[in-house]
């Protein structure tokens, strides 16, 4: 017996329904991964958050446990606070001359060796500017200049990643340009405070950012905030040849931008240390945004 149409149509629909009914599972399914990822990645991320929040407060619990330690000194065996300026901890420097011509000085302790000790041994330095979020560790990793651009400071990989350096530079900062890298978070954190230069007001208030090594803390003095492209810094300019550096310093007091913000009265010459904070832009991505300052002191 010849079937009808519609019994024709019955095994096709029925394999059509089949395939439709695995292609939801499958896509059912990837959205189920896709979560668990976010979650897994969201977790990380504000896992390792919390770790930099937890080291920046122990910064400030440590520095007033130390001014206490001070007070009494100074209150029981040197009333004139002699004393007290010899004992400092290990590794503290008063920037005495830096206090007297007016720049202040954070009440920070940063122990850069035990936070290498106990945290990571790439740890060697750290970045502070006030009334921001940036304050943290830097880091630098021996071989992958990439590596802490998608690795947290604990070896998981993901975001916010660390503020570093490439071993382009050395960690001395005793070349003439050390360049910092972060990256520009939606919530605020890493670097994504250097945005903040973009305001005059903010830019004009905010004119220090403070570097703590094992060897004491230095001390820079902002001249630009700026945007710039994406061209690698320190691969495109042989700082080490006196006329490159004199003409990319010359370049940027030169620059007229709207975007950029520009201290014309800090003098910056090819014989001074700078440093260069960089971070992306949002919605730009062939475009870097640069806060960059001069060192105003030597490390003793």
């Amino acid at each position: 017996m010849a079937m009808t149409d519609q019994e024709e149509d019955k095994p096709i629909r029925s394999k059509k329904d089949q395939i439709r009914k695995l292609v939801v599972l499958a896509l059912l399914c990837i959205a189920a991964v896709s979560i668990v990822i976010w979650i897994a990645q969201s977790h990380r991320r504000n896992e390792a958050e919390e770790v930099y929040d937890t080291l920046a407060q122990q910064t400030r619990d440590s520095a007033e446990s130390t001014e206490n330690i001070q007070k009494q000194d100074e209150s029981v065996n040197a009333p004139d606070g002699i004393r007290a300026a010899e004992e400092s901890l290990p590794g503290y420097d008063p920037l005495k001359e830096l206090e007297d011509a007016g720049i202040p000085i954070p009440d920070k302790n940063v122990d850069i060796a035990a936070l290498k000790e106990e945290l990571n041994p790439d740890i060697y330095a750290w970045i502070y500017i006030p009334d921001s979020q940036i304050d943290y560790p830097v880091l630098q990793h021996a071989t992958d200049n990439s590596y802490y651009l998608n690795y947290n400071i604990d070896g998981s990989k993901g975001y916010p990643g660390c503020i570093y350096t490439e071993n382009y530079n050395a960690k001395d900062f005793s070349d003439p340009n050390t360049v910092l890298y972060g990256h520009n978070m939606k919530n605020g954190s890493m670097f994504a405070g250097l945005h903040k230069f973009e305001d005059k007001q903010y830019f004009e208030e905010h004119p220090y950012v403070y570097v703590y090594t094992e060897d004491g803390l230095l001390v820079y003095e902002i001249f630009a905030a700026r945007e710039s492209d994406s061209a690698h810094i320190l691969l495109n300019n042989d700082f080490s040849d006196g006329d490159v550096y004199r003409k990319y310093l010359k370049s940027i007091f030169e620059i007229r931008s709207m975007n950029a913000n520009i201290r014309q009265d800090v003098s910056v010459t090819e014989n001074d240390r700078i440093i260069t904070l960089s971070t992306c832009i949002s919605n730009r991505p062939n475009n870097r945004y640069l806060v960059q300052g001069v060192l105003l002191n030597e490390k003793e």
